[in-house]
């Protein structure tokens, strides 16, 4: 299916309020639980005690409730010996002679650590328990780069949107998209239509999510449960700025990710209109023509380009990547990564507020004094412990190459033709480029 003219973003769609905060600081009352203040989510944490070692911060509506017949799955066991090293054991910063922490970084949990040597820089309660929000798309992410064909095309049914909320990408039904475009969709914008439909090609949502807390456990991300596959929050959803950093970490081998997080901009494919498809609405998508109409009478709404959510890629010399997430309950979650002097660092953000500054503001500082020390105080650990309960010691950090591949939960299925997804690329115009550009500039000031 062609990808029709060129718009400047997806169709409108509902906003969770992950994609809200890019537009408003800080999210509008009408998305808060009726018993939490905006207050909530500008206020730092009390550690005092370590409070958040076994489980993350009380729910603050009732996105954690189990549903019917069901029970919120136990906490994993805390390691009796931290991984990483018995500096990081405690819920303090715990960083080199003469680091000097950022005034203005208000996260809970946060880490520095060098995506090539494994080495933690520095970190505060790195081993404590928050939610991950849309972080934990990075570990969708990778699974399914790892099960499915990038180039293999996907039709789009009505069943593969079913329970599609909050952030969408803007895939409707009838609309054909390779799986590189969905991991696009996925990581650049957030999407949770996307996670759904990678989700249901590799054999169904609790499979999937299977396969995720897998991998994770295979790294050696011993204190990470997803819960859902989107990052919406859901009952025993955890992870800590260590199983993060080492997830990133792993992802970031692979070729196809690390473009993906890479990129600024980049195309995305229309489908069918049609009752009930959702077509564009000119007033939150202008699109540079109207939709077009296909050879054997279907119209089509156009295609567009997407934007990238990590503002540190635009404001940041040397970003290479990195991941944004929100929830009421995760509150602000970050990864940012940046690359100076051939050195590559990456940060972590967990629990964290706008104010006084956003969660990629605090990242960059973060990054900025990392680059400024060379030493450390730990090393992550690649690998599963042989015992669990005794987070000892396991594998030797160091260059890390990908570690293992995800089971084959989808083996079948035919590998599209590349010119389905591109092809109709190559007659975009330059002046349309131009403007295509030029527009998603000034959405990307507004915001």
């Amino acid at each position: 299916m062609g990808l029709g003219p060129l718009a400047l973003a997806g169709p409108a769609t509902a906003v969770e309020p992950e994609r809200a905060t890019a537009l408003t600081e800080p999210p509008p009352a009408a998305v808060l639980p009726s018993t939490t203040s905006l207050e909530y989510f500008d206020t730092p944490r009390d550690l005092t005690g370590c409070p958040y070692r076994t489980s993350p911060p009380a729910p603050v509506d009732e996105s954690e409730v189990p549903l019917p017949g069901r029970t919120s799955p136990v906490p994993p066991p805390v390691p009796e010996t931290p991984p990483g090293g018995d500096s990081l054991a405690g819920c303090d910063v715990v960083a080199p002679d003469g680091f000097e922490v950022p005034r203005d970084v208000t996260a809970s949990a946060w880490m520095i650590s060098d995506l090539d040597t494994g080495e933690v820089v520095a970190a505060r309660d790195p081993h404590g328990r928050y939610r991950p929000a849309s972080l934990i798309k990075t570990l969708l992410a990778t699974v399914a780069l790892d099960t499915l064909d990038a180039d293999r095309v996907i039709e789009v049914s009505d069943e593969d949107l079913l329970g599609a909320e909050g952030s969408l990408v803007g895939i409707g039904p009838g609309g054909q998209y390779s799986v590189d475009r969905l991991v696009r969709g996925l990581l650049m914008s957030s999407g949770n239509d996307a996670a759904l439909v990678l989700a249901r090609r590799m054999g169904g949502v609790e499979k999937t999510l299977e396969a995720m807390n897998a991998h994770a456990a295979g790294l050696g991300a011993v204190s990470t449960h997803a819960a859902t596959v989107n990052g919406l929050d859901g009952p025993g959803m955890m992870s800590t700025a260590y199983d993060l950093s080492l997830i990133f970490r792993d992802a970031m081998t692979r070729p196809g990710f690390a473009g993906i997080v890479g990129t600024e901009m980049s195309g995305f494919p229309g489908y069918p209109a049609g009752e009930g498809a959702g077509a564009p609405d000119p007033a939150a998508a202008p699109a540079l023509t109207g939709p077009t109409t296909r050879g054997d009478g279907t119209v089509v709404n156009p295609g567009f380009v997407l934007a990238n959510d990590n503002q540190l890629l635009y404001n940041y010399p040397g970003a290479i990547g990195g991941k944004t997430g929100f929830t009421d309950d995760a509150r602000h979650t970050f990864i940012g990564a940046a690359e100076r002097d051939g050195r590559r660092l990456a940060v972590v953000l967990l629990d964290g507020t706008r104010v006084p500054a956003s969660p990629w503001e605090q990242a960059a500082r973060l990054l900025d004094a990392g680059f400024d020390t060379d030493d450390s105080v730990g090393r992550l650990v690649t690998g599963p412990p042989a015992d669990p309960g005794a987070g000892t010691e396991h594998q030797a950090s160091g260059p890390l190459g990908a570690v293992g591949t995800a089971a084959q939960l989808d083996p079948s299925g035919t590998r599209g033709s590349v010119l389905v997804q591109y092809g109709p690329w190559l007659a975009v115009g330059a002046a349309g480029l131009v403007v295509a550009a030029g527009a998603v500039m000034a959405l990307r000031s507004r915001r």
